[in-house]
Formats: C-alpha cells, sequence, structure tokens
C-alpha cells in the first residue's frame, strides 16, 4: 500500500472517531519489500521474472548396492533423481516379475540385476552383475526349382538323358538357437565392464531333390537327404579397457568368437568367427573404430555352422575401418575400411561332408592355391536430404600364387560398387539399386579382374527374398560342385561354397539394375516388392569352361514378392512368405537349356521365427 493511500484515511476521519495511526517511518523498507505469500511459489505454466526457488535438500538414501545419486544442482528443481529404478519397481508391485513373459521386467532378460543371495554359487562380486537369455526358433519351408544336371553314372529315372532333368525340389529347416550372457554393469548409458556370451545353434534339414549325385556323390545314394548339426555361434569374452571421456567414449576388446560385418550392407565379410577386436569410439560417438584379425573356422557342409570339432582353416582376415558421423555431410555416415585376406590353403585337400572336393575346387587345373589380397573400401549409409542412400565402393589387389587357368601368379585387380537410394512418402518406401562387380576378361593372361568376396551376405536389393541370393545355380561345365553364385550371396564368383570354398577372382563378374518397394500396410503387416535384372559382366571366363564361342551376358529378370507379418508388433513372432521368380535371359538359356527352353524357375519360401 502507497503514501496517497495513507492520506484519504485523515481526511475522512469523523470526529469522536479513532484517528488511523501515522505512517510507519520505515515506510519506504516496506514498500520496496519482495512480496510474500502465493506469489513465492512458481504458478503453472509461469514464472515470476528474477524468482529462483531455493534447491531442495541433498537426497539421501539408504540403499545398500544402490548407484549413488548425482546431486541436486544436476537436475531441474522440480525433479528428483531416483537410481536404481528397478529397485522401486520392485517395492512398489507395479511389476510382477515372471520368468516367461518376454515383455514385462525380467531377471532373465537383463531388466534387473542378479540377486546374490539366490545364486551364492555364482563367483561375482558386487551388485551390478547382470544375466540375459535368449532363444530363437526359426523355421523355413522352401519348394524351389533350378538346373539340376542329370546323373552321369545313374539316374534317378531310368531314360532320362538330358544334361538338366527334372528341377523342382523343397528344403526343410528347423533352427534353434539359445544365448547366454553374464554382463557387469549397467549398460543403459555405458559399456559393460566385462561380458560372458555363449551361443549354440541345432540344425536340422530335410532335402529332396528329382536327381542323384546332387546331395552327395555316390551315385548309389538316395535323392533325398536328412541331417542335423551343432554349432557354436558365439563364444566371447568382452572386456572394457577405459572410458576415454565423461561421455562414456570407450576402448574395449573382445577376443572369442564373434559376429562382425565389415560394411553396413554385408558385402564384403558377415560371418561369426573366431578372432580377437579392439573397438571403441571417439568424440561423443561421433568416431567408431575396428582393430580385428580373424582365425576362419570350417563350416559344416548343410547347415553352414561352425564346426568347432575340427582345425580352424589356414586362412586368416585382418581389417581395420573408422567410422565417421556427419560426414561427408550431416546425416550420413562414412567409413573407410582396409581387409587382407591370407590365405595358404594350396596344401590342404578338403573334401565336404556330402563328399564333393571344395579345396581345391574342381575348376580350371584342380590345383591348390594360396593367395593374398587387401579390400580398400568406402562405404556410406545415411540420408540427404529426403533421400536414404547406402553405398559401397571396394578395389581388391593382391596376387594369386596358381591361376587356375595358367597354373602360373596372376596379380588380382579386381573392382566392386553398389548404392541404394530410396525415399520415403508417408507409409511407403521406394527404392533404386544398382551393383557392379568386375569379371575376368582374359583368363589365360597375368592378371585375375573378377571381383570376390571373403564371406558375403548382402541385405540388398530383396535380399534372401530374392531368387537369385536365395538360391545356388549348379554350374555343370565346372564340376557338379561348383556353382556360378551362393546360396545367400549376389556375386557370380564360380566359387565350390561360399562357406568352404576359396575366393575365386578368375569369374565373370556381376551387373545388377533393380527397382523395389516397401508398403506399411499396418504396423504389424508390410508388403514388398522388387524387380531386378542381371548380367554377367563378362562372359569370357564362361566361355573357357565350356568351350564355347560366345555366351550372352544377360542373366534374366528376378522378380520377388513378400509379405511380413509380426501379430504383436515386435519381434519376438515373425512370419514370413515370399515368393520369387527367375525369367531366364539369353546367358542364362545358353547355359541352362532344358526341355523347355523358355521354362522359368521359382522360389518360395514360408518363414517363422519365434524369439525370447
Amino acid at each position: 500500500m502507497g503514501v496517497a493511500a495513507f492520506l484519504p484515511l485523515f481526511a475522512l476521519a469523523q470526529p469522536g472517531e479513532p484517528v488511523p495511526p501515522p505512517p510507519p517511518d520505515n515506510w519506504e523498507e516496506i514498500l520496496n519489500a519482495p512480496e510474500v505469500g502465493a506469489d513465492d511459489q512458481s504458478i503453472e505454466g509461469r514464472r515470476r521474472p528474477g524468482y529462483e526457488a531455493p534447491l531442495p535438500e541433498a537426497v539421501t538414501q539408504d540403499n545398500p548396492g544402490a548407484v549413488r545419486a548425482p546431486p541436486p544442482e544436476a537436475f531441474p528443481v522440480d525433479q528428483v533423481p531416483i537410481p536404481d529404478r528397478w529397485r522401486l519397481i520392485e517395492s512398489l508391485g507395479v511389476v510382477k516379475e515372471r520368468w516367461f513373459d518376454p515383455y514385462g521386467q525380467n531377471t532373465l532378460k537383463g531388466d534387473r540385476p542378479i540377486n546374490r543371495q539366490k545364486v551364492k554359487w555364482l563367483p561375482i562380486k558386487g551388485d551390478d552383475w547382470f544375466f540375459v537369455a535368449n532363444a530363437v526358433s526359426d523355421s523355413v519351408i522352401e519348394p524351389r526349382t533350378f538346373p539340376i544336371p542329370v546323373g552321369v553314372q545313374t539316374t534317378e529315372r531310368p531314360g532320362s538323358i538330358d544334361v538338366f532333368g527334372k528341377d523342382a525340389s523343397y528344403v526343410l529347416s528347423q533352427t534353434f538357437i539359445g544365448g547366454v550372457a553374464l554382463i557387469k554393469g549397467s549398460t543403459a548409458f555405458k559399456p559393460p565392464e566385462i561380458e560372458y556370451r555363449l551361443t549354440l545353434a541345432y540344425n536340422i534339414n530335410h532335402v529332396n531333390v528329382p536327381e542323384r549325385r546332387v546331395l552327395f556323390v555316390e551315385p548309389s545314394k538316395p535323392s533325398h537327404r536328412t541331417d542335423h548339426f551343432l554349432g557354436v555361434q558365439e563364444l566371447f569374452v568382452d572386456y572394457h579397457l577405459a572410458n576415454t571421456s565423461d561421455r562414456y567414449d570407450f576402448r574395449s576388446i573382445r577376443v572369442g568368437i564373434q559376429p562382425f560385418q565389415s560394411d553396413f550392407r554385408g558385402f564384403l565379410f558377415n560371418d561369426q568367427q573366431l578372432g580377437i577386436r579392439l573397438f571403441g569410439n571417439r568424440d561423443n560417438n561421433r568416431f567408431q573404430f575396428n582393430l580385428a584379425a580373424f582365425w576362419r573356422l570350417e563350416k559344416d557342409t548343410n547347415s553352414g555352422l561352425n564346426s568347432v570339432v575340427q582345425s580352424p582353416r589356414r586362412d586368416w582376415v585382418f581389417l581395420a575401418n573408422l567410422y565417421r558421423q556427419d560426414f561427408l555431410i550431416p546425416g550420413l555416415t562414412s567409413q573407410i575400411t582396409a581387409v587382407y585376406n591370407m590365405n595358404r590353403e594350396a596344401g590342404r585337400i578338403e573334401v565336404d561332408d556330402n563328399g564333393f572336393p571344395v579345396r581345391p575346387a574342381l575348376l580350371g587345373d584342380l590345383r591348390g592355391r594360396d593367395y593374398d589380397v587387401v579390400y580398400l573400401g568406402y562405404n556410406a549409409d545415411g540420408r540427404i536430404g529426403r533421400i536414404n542412400l547406402t553405398a559401397s565402393v571396394y578395389g581388391a589387389l593382391g596376387e594369386d600364387r596358381n591361376s587356375i587357368f595358367t597354373s602360373e601368379p596372376a596379380q588380382i585387380r579386381a573392382f566392386f560398387a553398389a548404392a541404394e537410394a530410396s525415399i520415403d512418402k508417408d507409409w511407403m518406401r521406394f527404392r533404386l539399386s544398382g551393383l557392379y562387380a568386375s569379371g575376368d576378361g582374359d583368363p589365360y593372361d597375368d592378371r585375375e579382374n573378377g571381383f570376390d568376396a571373403i564371406f558375403e551376405n548382402p541385405i540388398f536389393a530383396g535380399a534372401d527374398t530374392s531368387y537369385w541370393i536365395r538360391q545356388t545355380i549348379p554350374f555343370a561345365g565346372g564340376g557338379r560342385a561348383i556353382g556360378i553364385n551362393g546360396r545367400n550371396g549376389i556375386l557370380n564368383s564360380l566359387r565350390s561354397s561360399k562357406e568352404q570354398g576359396q575366393s575365386n577372382f578368375n569369374n565373370p563378374g556381376t551387373m545388377l539394375l533393380g527397382a523395389g518397394a516397401d508398403f506399411d500396410l499396418l504396423p504389424e503387416l508390410r508388403l514388398s516388392a522388387n524387380a531386378n535384372h542381371l548380367w554377367f559382366q563378362n562372359t569370357a571366363t564362361l566361355q573357357a569352361l565350356r568351350n564355347e564361342g560366345s555366351i550372352p551376358k544377360a542373366i534374366g529378370w528376378d522378380l520377388s514378392t513378400a509379405a511380413i507379418w509380426r501379430p504383436h508388433a515386435t519381434q519376438n513372432i515373425v512370419f514370413r512368405l515370399s515368393g520369387a521368380t527367375l525369367l531366364p535371359g539369353a546367358g542364362f538359356r545358353d547355359l541352362f537349356t532344358n526341355s523347355e527352353r523358355n521354362r522359368n524357375y521359382y522360389s518360395v519360401l514360408g518363414n517363422l521365427i519365434l524369439s525370447y
């Protein structure tokens, strides 16, 4: 109340009435004092300028083993830090843990730390150890057709005298994957201090084909096969060496059988192999790096799983790569990589589980080979404006100690490039794909110009829903254990096997142009379609192996469509159904003449994945 407010009180006083007291001597201090009462509190949605409420008292807790909370000044004044959130949820009874529930909080999934009182036999110390268990069931049914040679010694049907016989076959495959991990450290915002992980895979498969000597080298064996195998897919220790910044940039080392993918789409090396790997990041995770060495394990022939009961191969992979986010432009991650593959298997003969020689391959002079090849590459993944982009470029440089055509050393000089661009429109994505892998133009010179990978498993141009990527096409002219391409591979490398064979740089190369689209009709349902046209880059190698004067380059059109249904909109239950067809081009028809020269080939894939 100001001075003017006191004056009317004196003027209005009537005779006989008490006179109001005069203004206090400190009336100016009263007027200038800060307002008190309700205005001391911040009104929701409003804040009085210049007013700061005092910080709350420091939070103290009596919670043995819990992470210490940051000081109050690290938080806004309307928030209170609550460390070890699982303890609070458990105390309040918000979540009732059930071991079989993959959605709620679960100690078996690593949501809560291990209660050491219940597992006193575990040699662990501290209350920040977590246990993670996972289980996957992967079921596949796959009817398909592909060119199948008629057996020389005998056939499934008397009177079959054509080079290529019946082509319909089917595969049934069931894989159970189980894994466990023991992890120390709260990994929500920092790397684990140490991790022990074991993953086993058990596969049962049944294959039925219409001709003999396709599944077994012995003509007396039937044209169907049931097989099973247990493989060790992960067995490693991951140790946290150091944090290099207060934002948990780190440096770690991992030793053992571990997964590794050398580029964004798995073009060069995408496998689970025995190795040692130093990795980490810098600059708030803008830089990531890997230094690794792998000693390749033998694979089981029919399942493709790691076999630890056999001696490792004399095949080593050394690599270094560096990732930089927001380079060359914001939104794009760039990677440079150098990979050295040293193969010393010339003196070892390897026969697969079905009796077919895989090293050396039944191709050319049939002699064993040693080779050294260095891959230098640049890879990019991210966005340029509205365009999603993935691109890879590799050069392969090295020496093959024994060229399969000349039996002399040859220089390896090969090239690879691939890119996929896409644009999103609401619930639709439209894609364009292109790939070029150089082929060998003169198999009898001292150079090998056909590009081949170490172990490809590409997520590209429709991936394994594509006919060409999914199916192995046998090359009868080079032996029945040689395929033009490999299963789950895109390169025409003329290898005996992607899993057990050696890289081959005497090959016709590959070219691909494709378009595709994805339609997210529902959160649970996606439809995809792809159309790819494929060519051999150079058919000189095929002409030499087939003793033909000319072979056209066109492989044909690869058309595919797929539906993916996730009934709970999660990855716990995924059902996929896809169909693909190959419309042969002139080059494919030249190599694989059948009774119906324009016969199309098909592949159907039904896949159910259950995950815990």
